[in-house]
């Protein structure tokens, strides 16, 4: 062990001679460890937000939605509209499919809401039946829901998100309160339980929900709707079900074989997988990104060990000449490499941590750090140095009491 510290201080009072260069080597080490663990932690944390709002969005879910709706990146955008798609439908569907167990029928538009002097300008107005809760797995944390009889009897109710309620309300409860959507005065009912941004980029929290037949009838006047979620069975029928709604929906709305659609069945797991491969390449290009580092930072080492070999040889050959051995001369340099790198992953570990700390608070992420992620990077902060310092190692034995005296 003394050995060891000996050599240290030896390697911390060289490299102390040349503290440009080892700064900037430090530096690469520093910056190849920073970028790969956040690139990690957060790569973990959005996947597993990801995951949550897939589950948020509802269990084993498909949407059937009317008009021509397309994959544009990580989310889906309506391209074209129909007015196609029932009530009639949603019925046809749960009836025609064994793997299927519930549907709920929607449409929703934006609309001005008031209450006493304060005006919402836009805000998502959606017409849904009684279950629709239960299949978007979405509770009610106030109140209580539309009944069944508000969606036969008309009734002019609205359950409404939290967002809603903090901005038309305040502090005031809102239950029993009436709000004007539009020119219909509904009364509150309920208040949904806080959800969050969904899948597909909807914040349900800024929503107001109404009895599909009120919304139809009162609101838009119209027989159609937006919007049909079919909850499957179990997971491993999705594909199956998707198959059937289609023929059933090609079948009722007279659609020709060579015909296209007038309406798109969205399997969310295909919007989550576009989500994880998006993340995916993120975590690649983030590790491309720390390789680069870490061989700019080897570079470094490489650069300022050679440098420090050749202002050294005067030492190297009298301790060949007292009997140092060439494995403690290699020890040494060897020793002195991996100090650098050690000092930049050190720093790289605990920065990286700190900042992912910090992304995952302002930015209301999932809290996540990766052990394999850490543990990796310092690993490969240390191979680094300890490749780097190979060659000025050997060149240092090769160095000879002889040549120095000459010299």
């Amino acid at each position: 062990m003394k050995r060891i510290f000996l050599n240290l201080k030896i390697a911390v009072r060289s490299l102390l001679n040349f503290k440009l260069r080892t700064s900037l080597a430090i530096l690469g080490v520093f910056l190849g460890t920073f970028s790969l663990i956040v690139v990690s932690n957060l790569s973990d944390s959005l996947m597993i937000k990801t995951e949550k709002e897939a589950e948020n969005f509802g269990k084993n879910l498909l949407i059937v939605r009317s008009g021509v709706v397309r994959k544009m990146g990580t989310s889906t955008r309506l391209m074209s509209e129909a007015t196609t798609l029932t009530i009639e439908d949603a019925q046809a569907v749960v009836l025609g499919s064994r793997f299927i167990s519930d549907v709920s029928a929607s449409g929703n538009k934006l609309f001005p809401v008031r209450y006493e002097n304060t005006v919402l300008k836009s805000i998502l107005v959606v017409g849904v039946p009684p279950n629709y809760p239960a299949i978007r797995n979405f509770p009610v944390a106030e109140g209580r829901f539309i009944s069944p009889e508000d969606d036969r009897t008309l009734n002019k109710v609205a359950v409404i998100g939290t967002k809603v309620a903090e901005r038309l309300f305040g502090k005031e409860d809102p239950i029993g309160k009436h709000v004007l959507i539009s020119r219909v005065p509904c009364q509150v009912i309920g208040i949904m339980q806080e959800k969050g941004v969904d899948i597909s980029g909807v914040d349900q929290d800024n929503q107001i929900f109404v009895p599909l037949n009120t919304y139809l009838r009162r609101f838009v006047n119209k027989d159609y709707i937006n919007s049909i979620s079919v909850q499957v069975t179990d997971e491993q029928f999705l594909l199956p079900a998707r198959t059937q709604i289609e023929e059933i929906l090609r079948l009722r709305h007279k659609i020709k074989s060579s015909q296209n659609d007038d309406f798109t069945v969205i399997d969310l797991k295909d919007v989550m997988a576009l989500k994880t491969q998006a993340m995916s390449m993120i975590k690649v290009l983030g590790r491309v990104s720390a390789v680069v580092s870490f061989l700019i930072g080897g570079l470094g080492i490489l650069s300022i060990m050679i440098l420090i070999v050749n202002e050294r040889k005067v030492e190297i050959g009298i301790r060949r000449a007292v009997g140092s051995r060439k494995r403690d001369i290699v020890l040494q340099f060897l020793l002195e490499a991996s100090f650098i790198s050690f000092s930049g992953g050190t720093v790289g570990v605990l920065l990286s941590s700190v900042a992912s700390i910090l992304i995952f608070w302002f930015a209301k992420l999932p809290f996540t750090l990766s052990p394999a992620g850490h543990l990796i990077s310092f690993l490969a902060s240390i191979t680094v140095g300890i490749l780097a310092g190979i060659y000025p190692s050997q060149k240092a034995i090769r160095i000879q009491p002889v040549d120095v005296i000459k010299a």
